[in-house]
């Protein structure tokens, strides 16, 4: 098996077809056929199905995040040998949850693209946290950006902030003058939240089940994008972190902090052994949380 091979199979998952893979990699739709049928013969297994379209069969799916771990080591064995005269070139896949896109990873992209400029990025963002895990464990990601409050097993975690979690509430609301409001409010209010099973309602819940109350969730949405809209337009309150907070009070919503105070714990997970260069400068660029 050759890594040409493997950089064939990729570019047809990659590029949606035979046609536009063989002009990404440089050689003839023939060749590139050629390939991937001596790689097929070579591992006893068909990859794709071949008609209109060009699908992953089951081994495929299965041979996709290994030939992308594989690749991806072989260009970091590259870059390393090429380390000595710095990060020229290359690209780094990053996946975060969309609230952590924003803030801090927006920031901290700047500063590596000024300090790397050979470097491109690509940053996938889906909803969930437990997807931000999958994508790094198969290999989509090299590094992901979750909240990380506890171990993930098989992956390293490299924690990156400490941001504390507020209570947002629809203009004009009447709060506690002090502006910290006691955890046991939350069962008083309405509230707009994440569905079960993701980490800002696993917070919300959390919360509330250590003041010894129930959340009254009137507004569920999967987009965390939405809360502070929400909470804006007077659909209810919502725990946010402090950056998207401050983003919702300049819109005239009502911030308070809790007491006691409630903080989320991001950070970067990556699966275990040597990182690439460029994920390795991007951890080094990236700031130490500090304590509460």
């Amino acid at each position: 098996m050759e890594i040409r091979q493997l950089q064939h199979a990729v570019a047809i998952v990659d590029q949606g077809g035979f046609t536009a893979a063989a002009d990404e990699v440089g050689i003839t739709q023939p060749a590139l056929s050629q390939s991937i049928a001596a790689l097929e013969r070579e591992l006893g297994l068909q990859l794709f199905v071949r008609g209109r379209q060009v699908v992953l069969t089951a081994a495929g799916e299965a041979f996709l995040g290994p030939a992308r771990q594989v690749l991806r080591a072989a260009t970091a064995v590259r870059d390393v040998a090429a380390d000595v005269t710095g990060l020229r070139s290359g690209r780094l896949d990053l996946v975060a949850l969309p609230t952590l896109a924003v803030d801090p990873l927006a920031e901290l992209l700047g500063r590596f693209r000024a300090a790397h400029p050979g470097i491109s990025v690509r940053v996938a963002a889906p909803d969930l946290r437990l997807d931000v895990i999958d994508q790094v464990r198969r290999g989509d990601a090299e590094l992901g950006l979750a909240e990380v409050g506890h171990e993930v097993a098989g992956l390293e975690v490299r924690p990156v902030a400490s941001q504390e979690v507020v209570l947002v509430a629809p203009p004009g609301t009447r709060l506690a003058q002090s502006r910290r409001v006691p955890r046991q409010r939350l069962g008083d209010l309405d509230l707009v939240s994440t569905p079960v099973g993701t980490s800002t309602r696993a917070l919300l819940d959390d919360a509330c089940a250590a003041a010894g109350v129930e959340p009254r969730v009137v507004v569920e949405t999967a987009h965390r994008e939405a809360l502070a809209p929400l909470v804006v337009a007077g659909a209810g309150a919502a725990l946010l972190a402090a950056p998207q907070a401050r983003q919702a009070a300049a819109r005239g919503a009502v911030v308070a902090r809790l007491d006691p105070p409630l903080r989320r714990q991001v950070g970067f997970l990556h699966r275990r052994g040597p990182l690439s260069p460029a994920a390795q400068a991007l951890l080094d660029l990236a700031p130490t949380p500090a304590g509460p």
